[in-house]
């Protein structure tokens, strides 16, 4: 496991699943994700099945957060598309507890990414797409460094609009000067 202040992130576990498949049947959890038809138990199951033949570095993170003396499933995380000859991966990740949002977990989170994926993983690159509506997530993405690269114009379509995507990443070498700052 991998543990912050607040924050930990562990391998997922069948018995997650139901928690998920709520989530991302919430139209407000994933407004900022790819994701626009609802979501069956038997589609997340397929899911769970697929993720034990991805590698290692690319299984999902189940996100807690400290509640009292125990832990408490609030999203997912993990890296993807890795590209180890290039040392990059992209990461996503939702928060589906909507009772701990704009309270500082995503940023606790996404440090903890970076510390694995810099730190354990030896990337020097770590990207992310994110929707230019969703301010929530962008700050985030600017608050622990991470800089604007780029933009896919009306990348999406969802509710009717266009929405453009913006790019943003961080360098390892970004990533270890801010830690000095600390």
């Amino acid at each position: 496991m991998i543990y912050g202040e607040r924050v930990r992130l562990r391998g997922v576990e069948k018995d997650d699943l139901p928690k998920f498949v709520a989530w991302l049947n919430d139209p407000e959890v994933v407004d900022g994700l790819g994701m626009f038809l609802p979501l069956s138990s038997g589609d997340e199951n397929k899911w769970y099945e697929g993720v034990a033949s991805l590698e290692p570095a690319e299984k999902p993170l189940v996100i807690e957060v400290r509640d009292g003396d125990n832990w408490r499933l609030v999203g997912n995380s993990s890296f993807f598309g890795i590209e180890w000859k290039n040392r990059l991966a992209e990461v996503g990740l939702f928060i589906g507890d909507k009772s701990i949002w704009d309270k500082g977990y995503g940023t606790e989170v996404m440090q903890l990414l970076f510390k694995h994926g810099f730190e354990t993983l030896n990337l020097n690159r770590i990207w992310l797409r994110v929707h230019a509506d969703n301010p929530r997530a962008v700050r985030v993405y600017e608050k622990v460094g991470m800089t604007h690269e780029g933009c896919y114009r009306q990348g999406v379509y969802k509710k009717g609009a266009f929405v453009d995507v913006l790019i943003m990443s961080i360098l390892k070498a970004e990533w270890d000067e801010k830690q000095g700052d600390l």
